[in-house]
């Protein structure tokens, strides 16, 4: 059966999963911080929109986040006219914000407090994942919450897990930037230098794509690469924001990430290059510039 749900934040990530929901059968209620593109969103898929968070939240069995950082999120959360001061007791906040641990444990704790739970569940899979539905989402939480969440959740998502208490969503989130960073580095190096061997660069990728070196990176991006084309949605600025918040949280629990904290240097190049904008993949104009 269908839930009463409200969706805050309609960027390219949170517009396509608010429709997921819909779709899904859910009556929906959505809020942007600019009104016309929630009004768009009813249009395009007959759901309702609010003026406000926490009149959006009003009356919802689950309340949805996807906005910008931190702030953002105390904001619409936490802020006057904040969605806590519209939710009923025993309705289920989710937050899909790529935030700091931190803010996570803060939101959790004033859920607590008005009777209410609380997830953390950053997400991976880009615009076209959200737009597909198939996105992984990585949960922080309480167990009984993430039982009643994770089949709304569905409605957007290919792969959803609890991975520990709060916190532990955006934690998973960070160990997938990390990752991700360093396998784009390595992916632009190897292009570069097929190049510059003189070798077919889409060649070499169709051999060695077939065996250890294979990623999502590598089969998704390696053509528009070579192409020099970095318009697919997840950009260098974003990117930074997530690195920073990585290399935050290092510093407090003592590990070590050089290769992060490089490729945050070489992404802060390409910024400088005016590819603030550019998808990830674009590390590798910074090597041809």
């Amino acid at each position: 059966m269908g839930v009463k749900a409200a969706f805050i934040g309609l960027g390219v990530m949170g517009y396509p999963m608010a429709g997921h929901l819909q779709k899904a059968g859910h009556t929906v209620t959505v809020y942007n911080r600019t009104g016309a593109k929630a009004e768009a969103w009813s249009k395009a898929f007959g759901g309702k929109n609010a003026p406000s968070p926490a009149r959006a939240a009003e009356g919802a069995d689950f309340v949805f986040t996807c906005v910008g950082n931190d702030d953002d999120l105390r904001a619409v959360t936490l802020g006057p006219e904040g969605a806590f001061e519209g939710m009923k007791s025993g309705a289920i906040f989710v937050d899909h914000t790529t935030a700091s641990a931190i803010v996570a444990r803060e939101i959790y704790g004033a859920a607590i407090a008005k009777g209410i739970g609380a997830i953390d569940a950053p997400i991976s899979g880009g615009q076209a994942g959200a737009e597909n539905g198939v996105l992984t989402v990585m949960c922080g939480g309480g167990e009984a919450d993430f039982e009643k969440a994770a089949p709304v959740i569905d409605a957007y998502a290919r792969s959803v897990k609890l991975l520990g208490g709060p916190g532990a969503g955006q934690l998973t989130k960070m160990v997938n930037q990390i990752c991700i960073a360093g396998l784009v580095q390595g992916l632009s190096e190897g292009i570069h230098f097929a190049k510059q061997a003189g070798l077919d660069p889409a060649a070499v990728i169709d051999v060695i794509s077939k065996g250890a070196a294979q990623s999502w990176q590598m089969e998704n991006r390696y053509q528009t690469m070579i192409e020099g084309t970095f318009d697919f949605g997840f950009a260098v600025d974003w990117m930074r924001k997530d690195l920073s918040i990585c290399l935050e949280e290092a510093r407090r629990n003592g590990s070590h990430l050089p290769v992060a904290a490089l490729v945050d240097q070489f992404y802060s190049e390409v910024q400088q290059m005016g590819g603030g904008r550019w998808d990830t993949s674009s590390l590798i104009a910074r090597l041809e510039k």
